[in-house]
């Protein structure tokens, strides 16, 4: 991404209307999560609090902790012990885009997976999966194996940036090895829980839109999308503060509080009406 990231982050850029933050908050939202803790580089986080708050604006607890250096994605739950606790957790990568019809479902079935005792990766079929993290599954949605760009990879499906855990994920974290780049990683992490036959797939199939905005090109294309997705539907994709009000978590006069410090934008507009419709 540089030289446009040399100065912020990523997860910073726009895509479309809307940070590219938005998205993957957006999923932890609609998986009705309410404490939420974002990690970024220490020099990252006062912009991201400045952007999101505490996240009381929307009904929900947004904290924050910093990762001062490349330790890997699996060093989330060395760093958010604490916030973690007991609890079941999800964590996406703040750089993933999702959309499609039936999210919600898959979610649940996710959510169910760790309440039970299972983790839950997300599959995406793709024509060059030699360049992701591979999973092979059988009929019942159990992982047969995860390989990491193989030369011959066994199935068409790779491993999104989404994950759901049960409770016991920071035991599982503290027991791995940093790798040859010196990182915790996910994908060594989702390796324990299959060799322990406890890692489930769900397939994010047609109909379905996954975008990693690795480079300048894919974050051009996703933005291209959510565009014609909002002006084909009317409807705006990752709009936080309208799955905040349709979840109950605020009111309509905090809707339309919320709209009117954004009066002179589209967005704020797009608001004012979602506050001011009959549909709750």
């Amino acid at each position: 991404m540089y030289p446009i990231t040399r100065a912020t982050s990523k997860q910073l850029l726009p895509v479309y209307d809307k940070p590219l933050i938005y998205y993957s908050l957006s999923v932890l939202l609609e998986a009705g999560i309410r404490d939420i803790l974002v990690i970024s580089k220490p020099e990252h986080l006062g912009s991201f609090q400045e952007l999101l708050g505490d996240g009381s604006q929307l009904g929900i607890n947004i904290v924050y902790r910093p990762q001062p250096t490349r330790g890997g994605i699996a060093e989330a739950f060395v760093i958010g012990r604490d916030f973690i606790g007991d609890d079941d957790v999800a964590l996406v990568l703040g750089d993933n885009v999702f959309h499609g019809s039936g999210f919600g479902d898959k979610l649940k079935t996710a959510q169910k997976n760790a309440a039970d005792g299972q983790a839950t990766i997300f599959g995406y079929r793709v024509d060059d999966p030699q360049h992701f993290g591979v999973v092979e599954f059988d009929d019942d949605g159990n992982a047969v194996s995860l390989e990491e760009k193989p030369l011959e990879p066994r199935s068409n499906y790779v491993v999104t940036g989404l994950y759901f855990y049960p409770s016991d994920v920071c035991d599982y974290a503290s027991r791995l090895q940093p790798s040859t780049r010196g990182e915790l990683e996910i994908t060594d992490l989702n390796r324990m829980y299959l060799d322990d036959k406890r890692l489930k797939v769900q397939q994010l199939g047609r109909g379905f839109a996954w975008f990693d905005t690795g480079t300048i090109d894919r974050l051009f294309s996703v933005g291209e999308y959510i565009r014609s997705v909002q002006e084909a539907t009317g409807v705006k994709v990752a709009a936080l503060e309208e799955i905040a009000y349709d979840a109950g978590w605020i009111r309509r006069a905090q809707l339309l509080k919320l709209a009117d410090g954004l009066k002179k934008t589209e967005y704020g507009h797009y608001l004012e009406k979602i506050a001011l419709s009959t549909r709750r």
